[in-house]
């Protein structure tokens, strides 16, 4: 249970219409899934953790490190889950800008219809925007609050604040099981660039300060708050193997492309279905049954659907098409006992992981990447500049590994 901080490049800009319709489709295929198999508890627990929203950001097809994430996944998961509210009982409130203002009668509404107390959960809105934006100025002002319930009362919440001189953005998560009080480590972690001398209103010195703020003069003077989770993404555009696990990219890689477990039967489930897919399915696979410890990389999930702004490749439509339908496929047959589907996507996580214990990498990535971008053609690859061009000269296909 846990939650912290992740700090982001600032970009500008909006999600164009062709990706922001397929993020909402298959995030909303992903939160089902989540629900069905593990419950709604763990899909709060997962959405508080940076890293693995970050790597839901990337399979999704954002920019695999850009403050937009946050917006535009929240904005993708309201549109798709509040529709199947009823059903997954689970809700998402607020959002960015004037979106979340509406936060309060928004949980008023879900209250009435829940049977939870609603002033309660309007007020631990209010107070978790307050302490991340008023009770520790470190420069960054929320733009965005988005609240996370579920039917059993359960919440996250994920909001965002930016520092335009330093042009980064700030991403915070809370996870309603893990706050004992709201000014008595609240978050897990705090973790981010150092702002230099900040104002910090939950450090036990800073009392009388503290008491200049009605909200906060009623809770007991806070802790130092300790450094758990941390997630820092660098301001450039490409996607480095610096920045990757190769060991964990190849073995997915090897698992679409050379396929060395064609025996397994549940696998033959997902017969006719291309290399180019599996390895998108074996990312989002990993995204909804992976433990905490496989996101540590969020930008290995970016080699899924690629980015809207061509890094670390376009983004291939039949590809994203296709691996919406299937998850889709899987969750209705779920829903009506035959789990065949669901085992097998879920299996490819597994064999990845598997797969993982006995390769090495080489020094090929940047040629991996190239190849996905001289092949982007044929999946109706597309950035915000358009589509994809097929290339003059092509290579043939390459291996991650020796």
């Amino acid at each position: 249970m846990k939650s912290g901080h992740a700090d982001l490049p600032l970009h500008y800009g909006k999600v164009p219409v062709w990706l922001a319709q397929r993020m909402s489709s298959l995030g909303g295929a992903i939160v089902e899934s989540i629900a069905i198999e593990y419950g709604r508890n763990v899909l709060l627990q997962k959405m508080s953790d940076p890293f693995w929203f970050q790597s839901l950001g990337c399979v999704l097809g954002m920019d695999w490190h850009s403050s937009g994430i946050t917006t535009s996944v929240m904005g993708a998961l309201k549109s798709s889950v509040n529709k199947k509210s009823s059903e997954l009982g689970i809700y998402i409130c607020g959002g960015r800008g004037k979106h979340s203002l509406q936060t309060p009668s928004e949980l008023l509404l879900i209250a009435d219809k829940t049977g939870l107390d609603g002033n309660l959960l309007v007020h631990n809105s209010r107070l978790s925007a307050k302490v991340d934006n008023t009770a520790i100025q470190d420069g960054f002002q929320l733009y965005l609050h988005s609240f996370i319930l579920s039917q059993d009362g359960e919440w996250a919440v994920v909001q965002q604040g930016m520092n335009t001189k330093e042009k980064m953005a700030r991403r915070c998560h809370w996870h309603s099981p893990s706050i004992k009080s709201f000014i008595e480590e609240p978050h897990t972690s705090i973790y981010g660039q150092n702002q230099g001398r900040i104002l910090n209103l939950t450090d036990k010195a800073a009392s009388p300060t503290r008491s200049g703020i009605l909200e906060l003069t009623k809770e007991n003077p806070a802790k130092i708050m300790r450094e758990i989770s941390r997630l820092v993404m660098p301001d450039h555009h490409d996607v480095r193997a610096e920045d990757i696990n190769l060991k964990r990219l190849g073995a997915v890689l090897a698992l679409a492309h050379d396929n060395p477990v064609k025996d397994m039967e549940s696998l033959l489930l997902l017969e006719g279905v291309g290399p180019r897919t599996i390895q998108s399915l074996t990312l989002v696979s990993e995204i909804i049954h992976g433990t905490p410890s496989r996101f540590s990389d969020p930008d290995r999930f970016s080699f899924a659907h690629g980015g809207k702004d061509g890094h670390p490749f376009p983004v291939p439509i039949t590809i994203y098409d296709e691996s919406i339908s299937i998850l889709n496929q899987a969750v209705q047959k779920s829903k009506l006992g035959f789990t065949d589907k669901s085992e097998a996507l879920k299996n490819l996580s597994k064999v990845s992981v598997q797969l993982e214990k006995d390769f090495i990498p080489n020094n090929r990535f940047d040629d991996i990447i190239q190849q996905e971008r001289d092949n982007a053609w044929k999946y109706e690859g597309m950035t915000v500049k358009g589509k994809a061009k097929k290339p003059a000269n092509r290579n043939g296909q390459l291996d991650l590994f020796d």
